[in-house]
């Protein structure tokens, strides 16, 4: 049994930063309820191509939502709702991802369910949080990246400013989601008592600018768009091989004088300009393109090899089905096989004793729905009815 084996979570979140966290809790053994629309369901159901050609499903909504139970409910309705409240009523969690104050108006808000079930932990992700000026405003990654400020310090510093190739903000915040939870149920076993999570896409991308963020703070200064070049250590970055191209990623004054050793030319090592990493970082304009040449010397192959065994840290830049062939990848089985034609990528935790559940397809909709309700205490013409109106 997983970790959280006994836990009840109910996921009224769709399409990323939600069903991540909720995710997490599947693999680690939660029972997960998944609340979608009858008819259409989770709006990623249908963004794709591509679909796995067996079922239909998208490959998007498949990177989220392994391991939960669907259950179709129009929370619309008054009878939607007492189903919902029903279903809360049992659970240790609930995740959700609508607007600000949304389903409040439902009677599904966080001050409704948990007074119902005071040691509910009600986890609320919104693009603005609960508080503030902008708290009515939607949120979507791409503009988080934005007024969050990742895309000022990401791109070529001659061209625009550029998104990250991921919806980072939405998996960052979706694991911020899953790490708050998991500590108010800990702290739920010294008070007996549950709470309300305020999460925003916005707090969690400024919060993960990490150390550009905090240079700022210190130093009053904007970091600018290096490429992929990194502010603060150098040389450590994209270089050209002679066939494609590599990452150096060297950390220290030994590491740069083992590769500069090892490329032909020690005396870089020794000129004052690069001899540490505060003169490489001042002397940067000078110092790349005298390794620029020398890195064009070798393929990337070469280089790599080279670099693993002089201890220098680098590596090549793998295209997907390069990882699929990794031999780290297939040692750690990165890739799980979850049947009827998908693949996922396996979580990345791993436990000694507890091991994560993470080979469950995700749910056709509303698969579990009959289950769940029976599991209410409702009969089969009960859910027969509910069914025939329209409400699952």
């Amino acid at each position: 049994m997983g970790p959280l084996a006994g836990i009840k979570v109910l996921d009224l979140s769709r399409v990323l930063a939600g069903p991540w966290a909720a995710q997490v809790f599947a693999d680690l053994g939660a029972e997960v309820i998944k609340i979608e629309r009858p008819g259409a369901g989770d709006d990623t159901r249908a963004w794709g191509p591509p679909f796995v050609p067996e079922s239909g499903m998208s490959a998007y909504f498949l990177c989220a939502n392994r391991g939960k139970k669907s259950v179709t409910v129009d929370m619309a309705k008054p009878e939607g709702q007492a189903l919902i409240k029903r279903i809360a009523a049992e659970s240790d969690v609930v995740l959700e991802n609508f607007k600000f104050g949304g389903l409040a108006k439902l009677g599904l808000g966080p001050e409704q369910l948990c007074a119902l079930n005071p040691r509910l932990v009600y986890c609320s992700i919104t693009g603005f949080g609960q508080t503030g000026p902008y708290r009515h405003r939607a949120g979507y990654d791409f503009l988080m990246q934005g007024m969050g400020g990742l895309m000022s310090v990401t791109g070529e510093p001659d061209g625009e400013p550029m998104k990250a190739g991921v919806a980072v903000v939405d998996v960052f915040t979706g694991m911020y989601a899953a790490t708050a939870v998991l500590a108010a149920l800990l702290e739920r076993e010294r008070s007996g008592r549950g709470q309300h999570i305020d999460l925003a896409l916005f707090d969690v991308q400024i919060a993960t600018m990490a150390n550009q963020i905090s240079s700022y703070l210190v130093s009053g200064q904007q970091p600018t768009r290096l490429g992929n070049a990194h502010p603060s250590i150098v040389p450590y970055q994209v270089f050209a091989s002679a066939d494609g191209y590599l990452i150096l990623a060297v950390g220290n004054d030994d590491q740069f004088a083992r590769f500069v050793k090892l490329a032909g030319a020690p005396e870089l090592a020794a000129d004052p300009r690069f001899a540490t990493n505060p003169a490489r970082v001042r002397n940067r304009a000078i110092l790349v393109p005298l390794l620029e040449v020398l890195l064009r010397q070798r393929t990337t192959k070469e280089w790599c090899e080279a670099l693993e065994e002089a201890g220098v840290p680098g590596g090549p830049i793998n295209r997907f089905p390069d990882l699929d062939e990794d031999p780290q990848v297939q040692a750690r089985g990165i890739f799980n096989d979850l049947g009827e034609g998908m693949r996922a990528v396996a979580n990345p935790m791993r436990f000694s004793r507890t091991p994560a559940d993470d080979t469950r397809p995700p749910p056709a909709l509303g698969a579990a729905t009959d289950e769940v309700l029976a599991e209410l205490g409702l009969s089969t013409d009960e859910i027969a009815e509910l069914r025939a109106s329209g409400i699952i």
